[in-house]
């Protein structure tokens, strides 16, 4: 079965319903937005750099990470074998000691077993911290963001499989076609060890299909409900019999794929997993769904049936799809004629999104330049927040929007931000908070560099501040920012641009992006 997606690399931004903004019109509040949505935010310095250099070379600059040095991930970063299978040996030993009824040995063999189960959960944290430094440190912002995207559209649980370098391997495969071809990513999911144990195809053979992987990678992968048939999923679950992994490779079961002819959404064949694949990549109404998912998470929290956010929302949609055929499923040019578009950068989808509890942190520490402290703590309060990294709730990813956002989440959603700000917990202060003391007078940098007299324009310097959390200065917000330093002795120290933005931090506003 042919497996050729698509040759087209790169694209032009075309005339359309979202036409490209004047490049006149880019300036630091333009470059801050498109970090937020292409990353996880920016330094004041990156800020400036981008408008500096304009709409289109900041695109094209997020779009090429490959050009930007920043050290290979090595493949033998985390250990492969803390769940190694038991060879041949180990399981003959196992099944004579239970003919035997040979009781110190099994017992033996169950306690490596939970050691090793324990080592495992220990690398998965260690698995965990690595990737928020990476997010947080990362000058590939794009890359890592949609190594999120990707994390969150083909779920899987560390909970289901329990096998922390499968999901390292699964993280790998994201980031290596993260701006890449949606298609190639379809062909390799099949392959993907983590996914095969999570959707059970593992144990998929010939006469015993498991339908599990066939219906999500319809349902929730690439088409959206109302697209295939039952019969389509069963047809989809033979065409992914044999589809199995050894250790940590993929493997290809001859002798368990069922070879009969399929009929699969109107392709007819001997379909196997590449076949299935490219069958659905046929439909239409692939480029119809991920244009709806892509939208949700780099533009606006809108349902799949875009007209209920209004006709704005829906144009921008189809044209994205469009933009996705196009290209033949190549990420890059869809993107590209997203964040150059003046709809981008519109009312309707600036500070229109909920952050993310990954994003909340990611871009506190990126741009107001806190001290990262304790990544264990940064940690669970993401997972209190509601996003686990690596742990989604279901195959269905996280839901985002208006559910990161309930009485409890918004607790810890400040005590973190305090937490980053000034080393105190809610129940007690960091020891480490001493040595990694925040000075968040740097955010003023810019405003005092030319005129160092800026600092006693009291104000002044709480617009500017605005302007870098939470876009707009409003009137409300500025006289209640001015109020506060003005009691508190009228000078901008340290300690009081702290409190200022903590205060700011507590706002509604802050929460979006």
């Amino acid at each position: 079965m042919s497996r050729t997606i698509g040759q087209t690399r790169t694209g032009d931004i075309r005339p359309g319903v979202m036409t490209a903004l004047d490049s006149e019109l880019f300036g630091e509040a333009q470059a801050r937005h498109l970090l937020a949505r292409a990353g996880f935010g920016g330094t004041p310095a990156q800020v400036r750099t981008l408008a500096g250099w304009g709409l289109e070379r900041s695109v094209d600059y997020l779009l090429e990470p490959d050009e930007i040095e920043d050290g290979r991930v090595e493949a033998d970063l985390f250990d492969p074998n803390i769940m190694r299978p038991y060879t041949a040996d180990q399981r003959a030993m196992y099944r004579a000691a239970q003919q035997r009824g040979d009781e110190d040995t099994l017992s033996q063999q169950r306690l490596q077993r939970q050691q090793r189960q324990r080592d495992d959960r220990r690398q998965m944290r260690e698995l965990q911290r690595w990737w928020l430094t990476r997010m947080i440190e990362t000058p590939k912002p794009l890359e890592e963001k949609m190594t999120l995207f990707w994390h969150g559209h083909f779920a899987t649980s560390y909970r289901t499989i329990e096998n922390s370098y499968h999901m390292f391997r699964q993280n790998q495969l994201f980031r290596k076609h993260a701006l890449g071809n949606f298609g190639e990513l379809m062909l390799q999911i099949i392959r993907d060890p983590a996914m095969l144990a999570y959707l059970d195809n593992n144990d998929s053979r010939k006469g015993k299909p498991n339908e599990n992987l066939a219906r999500e990678l319809m349902e929730l992968f690439s088409l959206g409900v109302g697209h295939y048939t039952e019969n389509d999923i069963k047809e989809g679950a033979r065409a992914l019999t044999g589809y199995t992994f050894d250790d940590d490779e993929f493997v290809f079961q001859e002798r368990n794929h069922d070879t009969g002819a399929k009929v699969i959404l109107g392709t007819k064949g001997n379909l196997d997993g590449d076949g299935f694949v490219m069958a659905i990549l046929g439909q239409r109404a692939v480029s119809q769904y991920m244009a709806w998912k892509f939208y949700r998470f780099f533009a606006a929290d809108t349902p799949f049936e875009a007209r209920a956010r209004g006709r704005e929302h829906d144009k921008a949609v189809r044209d994205i799809s469009a933009a996705m055929l196009r290209s033949k499923y190549w990420m890059k040019p869809v993107l590209q004629r997203l964040f150059m578009s003046e709809h981008f950068y519109s009312a309707s989808v600036v500070r229109q999104q909920i952050k993310s509890p990954t994003e909340l942190v990611v871009s506190a520490t990126r741009s107001l330049l806190t001290p990262v402290r304790d990544l264990s703590v940064l940690l669970d309060a993401m997972a209190l927040m509601g996003q686990n990294l690596f742990f989604p709730p279901s195959v269905a990813g996280w839901d985002g929007g208006r559910s990161w956002i309930n009485t409890s989440t918004l607790f810890v959603r400040q005590n973190v931000l305090a937490y980053l700000l000034t080393g105190k917990k809610p129940q007690g202060y960091d020891g480490a908070g001493d040595s990694k003391r925040y000075d968040g007078l740097q955010l003023l940098d810019d405003l005092v560099r030319d005129n160092p007299e800026a600092l006693g324009d009291i104000r002044a310097c709480v617009e500017h501040l605005q302007a870098l959390t939470l876009g707009e200065p409003t009137e409300l917000a500025t006289h209640t920012l001015t109020d506060f330093v003005n009691k508190h002795g009228g000078e901008l120290t340290t300690p009081i641009v702290t409190a200022l933005l903590l205060l700011i931090t507590a706002m509604p506003e802050y929460q979006l992006n």
